[in-house]
């Protein structure tokens, strides 16, 4: 199994107390979004988790506690955009990411964290120019610590349209990916990195960008030291590269509050997270009521023997 934490929201800028907790309990429950009374329990003991695949902003709370996923294999995706506080109201100052990104690959390794530059969105005040400029200095910065770049254009989905209309936010034209990209390869270059995109329609290989994801499954052989046998994940967009994983993370439950995101799409709900996040519970938010149907999944390793 592939554990995700978390597509849904940023577990370890927040939740990460929490996370530790299931880990020692060895398992955690999972409400289904469409049906809220449908619980999962999922086993996450190292015997039936190939590899967690982490999704944050701000991974500084897990760092002095990373030897307690000793019996884990694991990777991070880090996002470090360019954007400022009426963009990413949420997220520190970029200085201390970057300083945290840096202890973080010192620890585990550059080649398990990944650094994703998304999404590129364009505004009045945000064009190809200040994307490259960026892009650069954080290149700059972060040379050493990754060899891998993740970038994505974004996509103004329905719920994400109020949030960002303020903002004058669109999405980059064909033209503008083509340039970008091109543009991001060169830089990347200079500073011994990689860039790939992630589920994206257009076709960049001719700029130098190859199709990616993020639940990687060459990279999860690669850290894991074994081949694994899984298919890609249907529940995810067409364009989408990932392979099958579990994510044990909750919508409206992201503090960062980013004008693009689709995982925040109940205000109220964010705000009065406080009332709701219990450290010691099963669940991400609150606990299990006598109307839940709780139904074990079924986990395994996906170790696979064959040679092909």
């Amino acid at each position: 199994m592939i554990l995700s934490v978390s597509r849904r929201t940023d577990i370890p800028a927040f939740y990460s107390e929490w996370f530790f907790n299931r880990i020692k309990e060895g398992f955690v429950d999972v409400r289904n979004p469409m049906n809220i009374h449908q619980v999962s329990r999922v086993r996450i003991t190292p015997d039936v988790v190939d590899c967690i695949v982490f999704w944050t902003k701000n991974p500084k709370k897990m760092l002095a506690r990373l030897d307690e996923l000793k019996d884990y294999k694991y990777y991070f995706q880090f996002t470090i955009n360019p954007y400022d506080k009426r963009i990413e109201s949420g997220v520190p100052v970029k200085a201390e990411i970057i300083e945290t990104f840096k202890e973080l690959s010192l620890k585990i390794g550059a080649d398990k964290v990944i650094w994703r530059f998304d999404p590129i969105l364009i505004t009045d005040k945000i064009d190809v120019a200040y994307h490259i400029k960026y892009f650069e200095e954080l290149a700059k910065r972060l040379e050493g610590f990754t060899s891998r770049c993740v970038i994505s254009f974004v996509d103004l989905y329905k719920k994400t349209v109020t949030n960002t209309k303020p903002l004058n936010m669109r999405e980059p034209s064909e033209s503008e990916m083509r340039l970008l990209a091109e543009k991001l390869v060169e830089i990347a270059k200079k500073h011994n990195m990689q860039v790939l995109s992630c589920a994206e329609n257009i076709d960049l290989e001719e700029q130098g960008v190859e199709h990616g994801c993020c639940i990687d499954p060459q990279l999860i052989e690669e850290i894991c030291g074994y081949h694994i046998d899984v298919k890609k994940d249907k529940n995810q967009r067409v364009e989408c590269g990932c392979v099958e994983s579990i994510d044990i993370g909750a919508y409206n439950t992201c503090c960062h509050a980013c004008a693009y995101c689709y995982a925040n799409f109940n205000n109220e709900k964010v705000k009065n997270l406080s009332s709701r996040h219990i450290k010691t519970s099963t669940l991400l938010t609150g606990e299990l009521t006598a109307d839940d149907v709780i139904k074990e999944r079924k986990v395994a390793l996906l170790k696979s023997d064959s040679l092909f």
